[in-house]
């Protein structure tokens, strides 16, 4: 369920998307896995597992492209589970699915009523920088975002501090006058640990985990967080 509109705070200057998931629809990858001979659901194990490995890295002090931990990951798996193509056509069939995702049925109305309002868009993935200019392209909303931002150039992924502080640091704003938006926990929680605002796009009717902090605002979609913020 939503949340009145927010009145009880200052309304951010800057809302900061993560892009994989929040903004793209990954369910399609389902599909390359089956061309494979696998069954779909494989693609969301897999994708959980790459972004644990990513996590490890930075909790460790190291950093790794996105696209190299997702496609070695593939190796990985596609070693232990038989595919009806050799390893690497396999691979580079599963990571060319990127390239093709849409964005979910609410993001193109939902960023553009949040535009309206004269808040200042950009993104900050654990993705490269050219798949979301790719992805915001083609559903014709590429002009919103004044910039769009990966953590391969902050040296760190999300949730880890320094990303949030780089995006930060490139916005010129202070955490106070920014607010991260994600579907994952993982990640408002730790844009809240970085002292900027968070909103929880709640697609799925999902239970927010309790050991997390919690976000600022709760909301069903971009079009129900649009109207919580005016």
């Amino acid at each position: 369920m939503s949340q009145p509109a927010v009145q009880d705070r200052t309304r951010p200057r800057l809302l900061i998307f993560d892009a994989n998931e929040t903004l793209s629809d990954l369910s399609p990858l389902g599909a390359r896995f089956a061309d494979l001979g696998l069954p779909d659901h494989v693609a969301t194990s897999w994708f959980a597992g790459l972004l644990r490995d990513g996590f490890a890295l930075t909790a460790a002090g190291a950093s790794a492209p996105f696209a190299e931990i997702a496609a070695e990951s593939l190796r990985v798996l596609f070693t232990s589970q038989q595919t009806d193509r050799e390893l690497e056509d396999a691979v580079a069939h599963v990571m060319a699915g990127f390239r093709g995702l849409g964005v979910h049925p609410d993001v193109i109305e939902g960023v553009e009523s949040l535009r309206e309002l004269d808040l200042r868009l950009v993104t900050l993935s654990n993705g490269s920088a050219s798949v979301a200019e790719s992805l915001l392209s083609a559903a014709g909303v590429r002009e919103h975002f004044e910039r769009l931002l990966s953590v391969e150039d902050a040296g760190s992924w999300k949730p880890s501090h320094g990303s949030y502080a780089y995006a930060l640091e490139q916005c010129q704003v202070g955490p106070a006058e920014a607010m991260l938006v994600a579907v994952h926990p993982w990640d408002t929680d730790g844009a809240a640990r970085a002292g900027l605002s968070s909103a929880w796009v709640n697609r799925h009717h999902a239970r927010y985990p309790s050991y997390f902090r919690p976000p600022t605002v709760h909301a069903r979609s971009l079009t129900d967080l649009a109207q919580q913020l005016s």
